[in-house]
């Protein structure tokens, strides 16, 4: 097989202004098949070169591969059940017809809940000194989310956005006992060797003056609000709002152990050991047939059925994915047990640059063909 013209692609996507840089990644049940790094890790306000160990702002791939993951965990212990209702843990959330939600709307987006709303702004206009970010702040978010009028009756459609799993990262962290990144370094990314990925705690880096590598970090946005080039920070502003550790975005780490990370949870949904039982994974998986068009699992994605970003050429692929917003991308072969990471520094230095949308469904295609 060969992988010369998704070599030349991804040269492209840099010379055309898709992303200053990017690490491709493309294995088959744990055998490295394709590995890229291209352009540059960061242009402002220096200039650094990408490389295959950079370290990635997942953005919203903190959704399947952590807050999903961890919740599934604690399902798989008896501590909680996929159709139990928020308010058998959260009774005040039962305000405003949200009183029949439960965890499987969340996972599956059909809560009700709107996509997103700009919570920082609001924190921002309370001129609270030390406020943004702190773990009060975290506190006082998800004290808004309880009192959200649902845009829809739950159960009914898909609301794909970020306050249910701003939810699900706080049950995680009542049923757990702990904080979400806590549990997810000692139950998941720890336990399997996964040095790479996490989140970082922003309250720790001011109060502790910690200095993450950011020579080892993908830049991001130029942030106004901000006032900086974001690096070693969440890009999310409501993730960053919240301490950097949060349900729907906060999750940094490299191609590899994303790559990582799911060749184990393919693995472990074909029978073997992992970190959540085989018939688990399968249920994570599924698409719930419930919610009329939804390409939806718990947790996960499956491709659309016009314009995927996977790609055109997916007759007989049966894929599960999920894209993150600063140009990241994981998309699971699960019957070829291929793994196909596309990591990004689109928005890098302007958030607004989209030019990626176009170019991801043609890498992917590149793939499937080399692959034949």
């Amino acid at each position: 097989m060969s992988f010369a013209a998704l070599d030349d692609a991804l040269h492209a996507g840099v010379r055309d202004g898709a992303f200053p840089g990017a690490v491709m990644l493309v294995s088959r049940d744990g055998e490295v098949l394709f590995e890229r790094a291209v352009g540059e890790r960061m242009r402002e306000p220096e200039r650094a070169p990408m490389h295959p160990d950079v370290v990635f702002d997942l953005a919203s791939l903190t959704k399947p591969l952590a807050t999903t993951l961890a919740f599934m965990q604690l399902v798989a212990l008896g501590r909680v059940q996929l159709d139990d209702r928020l308010t058998r843990f959260f009774p005040s959330y039962a305000v405003h017809g949200k009183r029949e939600t439960t965890f499987r709307h969340l996972l599956v987006h059909s809560s009700g809940l709107a996509a997103h709303r700009p919570f920082w702004k609001t924190a921002a206009a309370l001129g609270r000194p030390n406020f943004i970010p702190s773990r009060e702040a975290r506190a006082w978010v998800w004290d808004q989310i309880e009192r959200e009028v649902p845009e829809a009756a739950p159960g009914t459609h898909a609301i794909y956005g970020d306050l249910g799993f701003i939810a699900l990262g706080q049950a995680v962290e009542t049923l757990s006992g702990m904080p979400l990144d806590r549990w997810c370094r000692r139950r998941l990314f720890g336990p399997l060797g996964l040095d790479s990925i996490g989140f970082i705690d922003l309250v720790k880096v001011i109060t502790q003056r910690i200095q993450p590598l950011d020579a080892m970090i993908a830049a991001t946005q130029r942030c106004s609000w901000r006032r900086r080039v974001l690096c070693g920070e969440v890009d999310d502003e409501n993730a960053w709002l919240m301490g950097g550790i949060a349900g729907h975005a906060g999750l940094f780490g490299t191609a590899r152990d994303v790559d990582g990370l799911a060749t184990v949870l393919a693995r472990a949904g074909r029978g073997q050991e992992g970190p959540l039982p085989p018939a688990l994974v399968r249920q994570m998986w599924t698409i719930d047939p419930d919610i009329p068009g939804t390409t939806r699992t718990l947790g996960w994605d499956t491709p659309s059925r016009k314009a995927s970003s996977a790609g055109t050429q997916l007759a007989g692929r049966r894929l599960v994915g999920h894209l993150g917003f600063t140009g990241t991308s994981l998309w699971i072969d699960l019957d070829q047990g291929i793994n196909v990471v596309l990591l990004t520094n689109r928005g890098h230095p302007r958030r607004d640059n989209d030019r990626i949308r176009a170019l991801r469904p043609v890498l992917h295609d590149l793939v499937w063909d080399a692959l034949k």
